[in-house]
């Protein structure tokens, strides 16, 4: 979930080196008007909303969230409304616009490639997500956590600006219901011309293993163009391991020879793969070709070059610790609202974050929808335990967890404002952040050319087939 992380600046960057750019999807209609009331510096978000074709929205919404001096000392962001099956046109529009405006801004003035990361597992705006990243032309959709078999008849259907529909997972419903999440981009065009068709983006699964990436190849209902093939030491959400959960001395979930994924079989599918997860470096390009990938992802290089989304001194004390030996990656099995390992740096500043960090769920957007009786009702265990256990939840999954949305907004510099202190940042980075000081040799700070050039220094392939950070 790198919210912010991989922004239209990193993805850019990337791009214009030949290779593909990813923005990160994750959040980005609160980063948007978080953005807009931090005064847009630059005037960006402006620019791109320029462009957006449907008539009247960028107005609305500047009207709403624009603040040219920037926001009053202490003085908290305007939230918008949490995500629910169903919510008004206004708030869905936004996220299509935002996705809009990240998309357009990364693809400006290069002809590189540009894709979107997106989570399966937050469904909610991830229908709206994709239609604005596709009115700004974006070339590549990918989404993992959670098996996205239907986000490719999405994108087919897309093209035409027809509406879509998949599943809703709620849990409880009774034998045989089924809920819906249903998009129809109609009802936003103001203009009585009909809007121009739009190209169909590529569509890549991330998987963690060879039998999913089968399963999606097989019964997806459209075509999934490749797949992203994620270890567990990659940043942010981990699959969690196959079979019984053990930890080691650490507190981390043990992975063993059943979660390494079958690379034969994911030659045999005849698609393009990529290998992600530890494989930052020119002898993990080297190494993935050499096992038949088309190349690598990479996250955790690029998250603290100059040009990523990090907040400039995070990122800076997050290099300091770094070189001092300081930082470490703990694999959490309890801190994600979402049950799955979460990926957290410590180091000394960062050692009583957990127990500053207030109790709180004012973004949702990994809320869980429950059937109750014949309502839905939404909850976080990472919100209030009383307020959890209300809404029929166990006391037990609060332990331990952690507001991921509020914790990941403040790691670009968009930490909500509260009475008891500024919402404390919490970084996530894959095990390559240890070797984050060999690549520096002496340095403090560098730039996407730097890692492109470190990165295929030794592979004799031409360049175009890495994936920028998509820091899921």
């Amino acid at each position: 979930m790198g919210v912010g992380v991989s922004s239209w600046r990193l993805a850019h960057a990337v791009a214009a080196t030949g290779n593909l750019g990813v923005v990160s999807g994750s959040m980005l209609d609160t980063v948007f008007v978080r953005r807009l009331q931090d005064g847009d510096a630059g005037g960006h978000m402006r620019r791109a909303m320029a462009h957006f074709p449907i008539a009247g929205a960028a107005d609305d919404v500047l009207r709403r969230f624009f603040n040219p001096r920037g926001p009053a000392k202490d003085a908290p962001y305007k939230l918008l409304a949490m995500y629910r099956q169903r919510v008004s046109r206004s708030r869905e529009l936004i996220t299509v616009l935002a996705n809009f405006v990240e998309v357009w801004l990364a693809k400006e003035g290069h002809t590189g490639p540009i894709g979107i990361n997106l989570l399966t597992k937050v469904q909610m705006p991830n229908l709206a997500s994709i239609y604005g990243a596709m009115l700004a032309g974006v070339d590549y959709v990918i989404m993992g956590a959670g098996i996205p078999r239907e986000i490719p008849a999405v994108l087919d259907a897309y093209t035409e600006h027809g509406s879509s529909r998949i599943r809703f997972d709620i849990e409880g419903l009774a034998a045989g219901e089924t809920e819906f999440l249903e998009f129809d981009p109609t009802v936003h065009w103001r203009s009585p011309d009909a809007p121009l068709p739009l190209v169909r983006p590529r569509f890549l699964a991330v998987v963690s293993a060879a039998s999913l990436a089968t399963t999606l190849a097989r019964k997806a209902n459209g075509h999934v163009d490749g797949f992203i093939v994620e270890g567990p030491t990659a940043g942010g959400h981990n699959a969690p391991p196959r079979g019984t959960l053990r930890l080691n001395e650490r507190g981390e979930p043990q992975y063993g020879e059943r979660d390494v994924v079958d690379l034969a079989s994911m030659r045999e599918l005849g698609r393009p793969f990529w290998l992600a997860g530890g494989v930052g470096s020119p002898d993990g390009l080297c190494a993935a070709r050499a096992e038949g990938a088309a190349g690598i992802q990479c996250g955790t290089i690029f998250a603290f070059a100059e040009e990523s989304g990090l907040d400039p001194n995070l990122k800076a004390r997050v290099i300091e610790a770094a070189l001092a030996g300081e930082a470490t990656v703990f694999t959490d099995p309890r801190a994600s609202p979402t049950g799955y390992p979460f990926k957290v740096v410590t180091m000394p500043e960062t050692r009583d974050e957990h127990a500053r960090r207030e109790r709180i769920c004012d973004l949702g957007y990994l809320r869980t929808p429950i059937r109750i009786g014949k309502r839905t009702v939404y909850r976080c265990p990472a919100e209030p335990v009383d307020t959890y256990v209300a809404s029929g939840g166990g006391e037990s999954e609060t332990v331990d967890r952690r507001c991921l949305c509020n914790g990941l907004t403040a790691n670009i510099g968009q930490a909500q404002r509260r009475a008891t202190g500024d919402e404390p940042a919490l970084v996530t980075s894959g095990d390559d952040l240890l070797l984050l000081p060999a690549f520096l040799n002496g340095r403090r700070a560098y730039t996407v050319a730097d890692v492109v050039d470190y990165l295929v220094s030794r592979d004799t392939t031409p360049t175009g087939d890495l994936v920028g950070i998509d820091a899921e």
